[in-house]
C-alpha cells in the first residue's frame, strides 16, 4: 500500500483554534516546526473519536489534532475525507482496517519512531473499539511511543444511557456470531452475568439476533437504538419477546444498530415452589421446549434454567 506523501505546507487550522492552549493531559514536546509550535503536540499516536452521525459532534480538540498530524490512519478514507472536508481540514490519509492492519501497523509505528504524529480514526465513534485499532495501540506502547486520545462519541455508551436500563454495571459484547448456533452459545455464556449487556448488530440480522436473545435470555427488558444523533434517531424499548416480534414483522430497519439488554433479575420474579407451579402449568399443554420458552418470557428467567428445571419436574412426576 502506497502511503500518501507528507505535505510541506501547514494544514488548515480554524482561526479560533490557533491561539488555543494545550489541552490537559496532552504530552509535552519540542516545538520543532510550525504545526507543533502552533498546536503544542509531540510525535506519537493520537486516538481521535469521530461523530457517530452528527458531524457537529467532532470536538474542538479533535479538529486541532487532525489539522496538525502528519498522517491519519482511517478505517475508510472516503468516509473520513468527507468529515475532514466539512470541517475545512486538509490531511494526508492511509487506510487502516481489518484487511490491511497486519501490514500497515509496522509502517505506522516506524513513522512515529521517525518523529511523526499519527492519528487513528474509525468511520464513526471511538477507535480501537470492535476494530483492529487496539493492536496499533499495543504495538505503540511496546515500542515506548507516546499514546493519547481525544475522546468523544461512542455508539454503545450513547445507546446505554438512552435505554433507561441500569448503567452502574455493564458489559460490552460487540458483534455476536453470524450463525444462530454460535450466537446462542455466546448468549448462554452471558445469561448469568449481573450486568446490562450491550451488543452491536447489523440491520439484516437484527430480527434473528433478537429472536435468539428472547429464546435464551427470556423476557428481559431491552432497547434497540438506531440512527443515534441523526435526524431520525430512534430507541425502541420493550421486552425481548416483543422486540423480536416487532422486527420480525417490520423487517430490517435502516441505520447502525445497538441492542441493550437488562441484566437478569431486574424485576421481581417468582421463585421456588411458585415458579415450579408456573412451569408445571405450562407443561400440561406444551412440550418441554415450548413450555420453557413461555415461562422464560413470563418470568424473565433464562430459558436454559427453566428448561433444566422443567426436565427435573417431568422426571419427578414420573
Amino acid at each position: 500500500i502506497k502511503m500518501a506523501a507528507k505535505k510541506s505546507s501547514p494544514r488548515h487550522t480554524p482561526p479560533s483554534l490557533r491561539q488555543q492552549n494545550k489541552a490537559p493531559g496532552e504530552p509535552n514536546g519540542e516545538a520543532d516546526g510550525s504545526k507543533r509550535r502552533e498546536n503544542n503536540l509531540q510525535p506519537g499516536l493520537y486516538l481521535v473519536a469521530t461523530p457517530i452521525g452528527n458531524a457537529a459532534d467532532l470536538s474542538l480538540r479533535a479538529i486541532r489534532i487532525l489539522s496538525a498530524v502528519d498522517i491519519i490512519a482511517a478505517e475508510d478514507t472516503r468516509v473520513t475525507g468527507q468529515l475532514l472536508k466539512m470541517h475545512g481540514i486538509e490531511a494526508s490519509m492511509v487506510p487502516y482496517h481489518d484487511h490491511n492492519a497486519e501490514g500497515q501497523r509496522p509502517k505506522l509505528i516506524e513513522r512515529i519512531k521517525n518523529g511523526e504524529m499519527v492519528a487513528l480514526v474509525s468511520d464513526a465513534g471511538t477507535p480501537a473499539i470492535a476494530d483492529p485499532g487496539y493492536k496499533l495501540v499495543r504495538d505503540a506502547i511496546e515500542n515506548g511511543l507516546a499514546v493519547t486520545s481525544a475522546p468523544g462519541a461512542n455508539a454503545g455508551l450513547t445507546a446505554l444511557i438512552l435505554s433507561g436500563l441500569p448503567t452502574d454495571r455493564f458489559l460490552f459484547e460487540g458483534y455476536l456470531p453470524n450463525r444462530a448456533a454460535a450466537r446462542r452459545k455466546i448468549l448462554e455464556e452471558l445469561s448469568a452475568i449481573p450486568a446490562t449487556l450491550i451488543f452491536y448488530e447489523s440491520a439484516k440480522r437484527l430480527a434473528a439476533s433478537l429472536s435468539d436473545m428472547a429464546h435464551v435470555l427470556g423476557g428481559r427488558s431491552g432497547a434497540v437504538a438506531r440512527e443515534l444523533t441523526k435526524l431520525y434517531e430512534e430507541v425502541r424499548r420493550g421486552n425481548l419477546i416483543d422486540l423480536a416480534a416487532h422486527y420480525a414483522q417490520a423487517g430490517a430497519p435502516k441505520g447502525e444498530i445497538v441492542i441493550v439488554v437488562a441484566r437478569p433479575g431486574e424485576a421481581p420474579a417468582p421463585a421456588g415452589e411458585a415458579l415450579d407451579q408456573i412451569i408445571l402449568a405450562a407443561l400440561k399443554e406444551n412440550r418441554i421446549r415450548d413450555a420453557a420458552t413461555i415461562v422464560a418470557a413470563e418470568t424473565g428467567f433464562p430459558r436454559r434454567d427453566i428448561y433444566n428445571r422443567a426436565l427435573e419436574l417431568k422426571d419427578d412426576d414420573g
